[in-house]
């Protein structure tokens, strides 16, 4: 599974990096990005939550 972030919708609100920083992480922008190109599996429960929690729907499965 894939996950993207929406950079026109993120408002940087830091919630997936709190709940997922082995996924997540602020770029150059200061919005947050994903930072691996596949998901790990032990990964995938913590960035379903953040995708799920995201309060603009920026986090998309791709």
């Amino acid at each position: 599974m894939e996950l993207i972030v929406d950079q026109d919708l993120c408002i940087s609100c830091g919630l997936c990096v709190e709940i997922c920083p082995e996924v997540f992480d602020w770029n150059d922008e200061d919005k947050a990005d994903v930072q691996v190109s596949e998901l790990p599996e032990e990964e995938i429960d913590c960035s379903l939550e953040a995708l799920e929690g995201c309060p603009v729907e920026a986090i998309q499965k791709k």
